[in-house]
């Protein structure tokens, strides 16, 4: 009897130990999660327009094959990846986030570049009108799920550097959660908004109260202009992620100039209105990395267009796309 009753002990021990843990792990996730909370509203911002000028029954096909491909991302290759960098080459990972922070920049600055000039590449308007959807459908997935590569990058790094120093597999659940959550979090609220007017079509048309089938109407109305929004706000992410990595990175590599002189700008702006000094200093911050972020792209773009693009087409025997 004595045997059980220290088996039991030892039993709830380990259960108590186990149970502090989780609670371990899920703090951690919480504060890491809110730490990397915009690159999140980025994400968020950027993937609706990738459903978009597709059929309704296909809107969230898309965003789910889109956000499978997240979960490939930070579980698969970002989480084991991260572990192995920081346990045995730790100084690779500010170059690496550095070289996707280029690749957000080139992104948001060609769509800019097509935004003010879209008859720069003639043709590319009416291939995209008159080419195979399912091949159309198979080039934005996977479009999206590459930049979705390097925002994952940034929100896994961003949440193991908020990871206190501790075990091996408390990092990898912290981590693990952190990649569930956010995705289920991006994704649950994309689905919602690339169908709100179906919604709004729906509530018009049922709708039992004027008021309810005013509101439907409102939705409809809405949409087309709030996805235009959030396209811009996506570009405008890009740009702002892209060069605040590169600001933040080069600090960490030893160039500071380049985050003082930003750091000193927000601060003299900040002074301006106390009362909106944190909101001033992140819209300061916010501009600096979005400025650099379109300058670098922008010189990347006749890199890519007429470097990397044949290079990578003679290497894999592939036709280079046009965005």
């Amino acid at each position: 009897m004595s045997g059980l009753l220290a088996l039991l002990d030892d039993v709830a021990a380990i259960a108590k130990v186990a149970a502090t843990s989780v609670d371990d792990i899920a703090t951690a996730a919480a504060k890491s999660g809110a730490k990397a909370a915009g690159v999140v509203i980025d994400d968020t911002a950027v993937t609706p327009t990738y459903a978009t000028g597709f059929s309704a029954e296909r809107e969230l096909p898309i965003i789910w094959r889109i956000s499978l491909g997240s979960f490939r991302n930070k579980l698969l290759v970002l989480l084991p990846a991260a572990l192995i960098l920081e346990s045995f080459l730790p100084q690779a990972i500010e170059p690496l986030l550095m070289l996707g922070g280029v690749y957000l920049c080139y992104e948001g600055a060609e769509k800019v570049f097509h935004a003010l000039l879209p008859h720069g590449e003639p043709g590319v308007e009416a291939d995209f009108e008159t080419r195979d959807p399912a091949h159309l459908e198979e080039e934005k997935v996977l479009g999206a799920i590459k930049t979705d590569f390097v925002l994952s990058a940034e929100i896994m790094t961003i949440a193991l550097s908020a990871i206190p120093e501790s075990a091996l597999w408390v990092e990898a659940a912290t981590l693990a959660l952190v990649g569930v959550g956010i995705t289920v979090l991006v994704y649950g609220a994309v689905a919602l908004i690339v169908k709100m007017d179906d919604v709004g079509l729906f509530m018009a048309r049922r709708g039992r109260l004027g008021l309810t089938r005013g509101l439907g109407r409102g939705l409809v109305r809405a949409m087309p202009g709030l996805l235009q929004v959030l396209s811009t706000v996506g570009t405008a992410a890009m740009l702002w992620v892209g060069g605040s990595i590169l600001i933040h990175g080069s600090e960490i590599l030893g160039w500071a100039r380049p985050a003082h002189l930003v750091e000193a700008a927000a601060h003299a702006v900040a002074t301006l209105a106390p009362a909106a000094g944190n909101l001033l200093t992140w819209g300061v911050e916010a501009a600096a990395g979005a400025i650099l972020g379109l300058a670098l792209g922008t010189v990347c773009i006749p890199v890519v267009g007429r470097v990397i693009s044949p290079l990578w087409s003679h290497l894999t025997g592939r036709k280079a796309s046009a965005h």
